[in-house]
């Protein structure tokens, strides 16, 4: 009968085999039953998380879609007090009659009269369009930034409601009525801007017109040239951006600035004020520049090519002396400031690539924490 001594000598390396495998397989248990317990951990993180992201995207679509609406509500309302203003302060009715009824009675207007009228007549005439141009192109995209600000704050008040971000202060919330407030401020232009608009337009416009009678021969391609002209010129008057005191009041708020920085602080601003900022910082920006100019050309050419298209028995397309070509100037207005939903140049900037990029481009940039 074997000993354990000589049974353990003989069996030894099988005890330590058996024991060994049994080790083995008892810790790849414990491994993997940890390694089973983090990924269910791992999956309820990511079934919580994709909830939360569900939540948040809906409640943001709800909220964008609100100021989507608000939006296409005050574009319309703003290009109709546009439209009126100009056709108010831009009238040519008075001139026409006047030339008119001095053609009908040769005798009731001198000839200094005649050519008075005749140079009146083409300044406001080009005043009116060019003004028309810039502001449809400014308040399409001016529009366009109100909505990309107010989703900035809209996305940072919904990672807040929803406990995603602990770094966003109380004062990123807009509420609607700031919201609408913001939106209104659009209305800036017809009501407040519009005197310094025209008379710096009508400045620019004579300033390029000068050279030109009313028998100089006009193509489309002086056309185009002429009010490019126009516009530039009046773009590069007085200080870089001096322009935007026609979109948004200059005194917003005041300013001061913080220890250590030379950047401008806004102290105690309110929510509406802070939009308006914000506002004024796009506005300024080279990259906006940019697009105004690009979305300025894109304007022009689709007003020019249509002018050539739309006027038979005669056109631009041809070539005309420039007091023929005045007419068909003053008809292209209403169709400049035309009810967005119908209005071709507001739909060609939209569909602007370097437009759709920039506020792809500015949305993404934005601070959203």
């Amino acid at each position: 009968m074997l000993s354990v001594r000589d049974f353990w000598r003989r069996h030894r390396r099988k005890v330590f085999v058996t024991v060994g495998v049994l080790g083995s397989g008892y810790l790849l248990y414990k491994l993997y039953g940890a390694h089973r317990h983090g990924v269910q951990e791992l999956e309820r993180e990511l079934a919580v998380q994709r909830e939360t992201e569900e939540l948040m995207k809906a409640q943001m679509q709800a909220h964008f879609e609100n100021i989507q609406r608000m939006s296409d509500v005050t574009l319309p309302h703003a290009m109709h007090e546009l439209s009126c203003r100009i056709t108010e302060e831009l009238d040519l009715s008075h001139l026409l009659e006047r030339l008119i009824q001095g053609k009908g009675q040769p005798n009731t207007l001198t000839q200094s009269e005649k050519l008075d009228l005749w140079s009146r007549l083409k300044i406001l005439s080009f005043t009116r369009m060019t003004l028309s141009v810039w502001a449809t192109t400014m308040l399409s995209l001016y529009t366009k930034v109100q909505v990309n600000i107010l989703g900035r704050h809209l996305y940072i008040d919904t990672a807040r409601s929803l406990g995603i971000s602990d770094s966003v202060e109380s004062g990123d919330v807009v509420d609607r009525e700031d919201q609408k407030k913001f939106l209104d401020s659009v209305d800036f232009l017809s009501q407040h801007g519009m005197p310094a608009l025209i008379s710096d337009m009508e400045a620019a416009t004579k300033e390029v017109l000068k050279g030109k009678q009313l028998s100089t021969f006009f193509n489309s391609t002086t056309l185009h040239e002429t009010i490019m002209q126009i516009l530039n010129t009046f773009m590069s008057m007085g200080t870089p951006n001096s322009w935007i005191k026609y979109m948004i009041p200059e005194d917003v708020r005041p300013y001061s600035t913080t220890s250590g920085s030379d950047d401008p602080v806004p102290f105690d601003v309110t929510e509406f004020e802070q939009l308006m900022i914000e506002a004024r910082a796009v506005l300024s920006s080279a990259e906006f520049g940019s697009i105004v100019e690009i979305s300025l050309k894109a304007v022009v050419d689709t007003l020019v090519e249509l002018m050539r298209t739309k006027f038979s028995g005669g056109s631009v397309a041809e070539g005309m002396p420039l007091a023929r070509v005045l007419p068909q100037v003053a008809q292209m207005c209403p169709l400049l400031l035309g009810e967005p939903s119908k209005n071709q140049f507001i739909q060609i900037i939209k569909n602007i690539q370097e437009v759709e990029l920039f506020f792809t481009l500015l949305y993404a940039n934005m601070p959203h924490e």
